[in-house]
């Protein structure tokens, strides 16, 4: 089997899976570039293989390692009937701190919007903590203005799950959507934006502010999560809203909460 013809039947197969465009793109990346490091076909594969390219990813992340295994496993459980990571011992993955912007930073990058839908964008993003996938693929119908509450419809693990739309923000999607009638999506007419797109206009717009972080969409939802925490709301209650099935996942907020470390009492001050 050729390698063209191996990425389709890998693609059919996720597909099938109902795996998401990045799984599947991401996927497909590692399972090329295994093909050409080894410049063998797929059948000629073996362990040794699979070795000698991770080897020369020992440079990465640890999750772009752990991904590359999955997607190596996947291949070759799935189409050649035999599992060429099972004596691979994955990497531990990295626990670092999800970054954060402080209310102020919010603030200033949301008057930096350069648009009126950019800065609703953003407004957006930081008030549901919303993943940028499921913010582009958010359609009109889902939008109840008056119970101001949303639908997020299939998002990560296929579930459904409903967010809060801050009373701030109401009146102008009301106008908002007047102003674009023929909106299929929220943001746009018959195809969902590209996240690439929104991440483009965070960043753009992050730079205009003068703020020094990286700045992504998925750092205004860990924002909005750690900000609810810092306010009060029940970690059991943000689990709920991001959509997270494990709490555990939902527990590293506990951790960045700045706002709730400045409140310990020092025992020096306290001499």
């Amino acid at each position: 089997m050729e390698k063209e013809e191996f990425l389709k039947r890998i693609e059919t197969e996720l597909k099938l899976m109902k795996k998401s465009p990045l799984t599947i793109r991401n996927y497909s990346y590692f399972i090329s570039k295994l093909l050409d490091h080894c410049n063998k076909d797929p059948e000629q594969l073996t362990e040794d293989d699979v070795k000698d390219f991770l080897a020369t990813m020992s440079n990465k992340a640890s999750s772009s390692i752990i991904l590359a295994i999955a997607a190596i496993k996947f291949a070759t459980s799935k189409l050649l009937g035999k599992d060429l990571t099972a004596n691979i011992e994955r990497p531990k993955k990295e626990k670092s701190l999800p970054a954060v912007l402080t209310k102020e930073e919010i603030k200033k990058l949301i008057e930096a919007a350069e648009t009126k839908k950019s800065r609703l964008i953003i407004q957006f993003l930081y008030s549901t903590g919303l993943r940028v996938s499921e913010l582009v693929n958010l359609k009109v119908q889902d939008i109840n203005l008056v119970e101001r509450i949303g639908i997020v419809r299939k998002g990560k693990g296929k579930k459904d799950r409903l967010i809060v739309l801050p009373e701030k923000l109401t009146q102008e999607l009301e106008n908002y959507i007047k102003n674009h009638s023929d909106n299929i999506y929220l943001f746009s007419k018959e195809k969902p934006l590209t996240t690439r797109n929104i991440q483009k206009i965070i960043k753009r717009t992050a730079q205009k502010a003068g703020i020094q972080k990286k700045v992504t969409p998925h750092v205004l939802r860990h924002s909005y999560a750690t900000h609810l925490l810092e306010s009060g709301t029940d970690i059991r209650i943000i689990q709920t809203l991001l959509g997270h099935e494990n709490l555990n996942t939902t527990q590293i907020y506990t951790h960045v909460s700045t706002e709730e470390l400045k409140k310990v009492k020092n025992p020096l001050d306290e001499l």
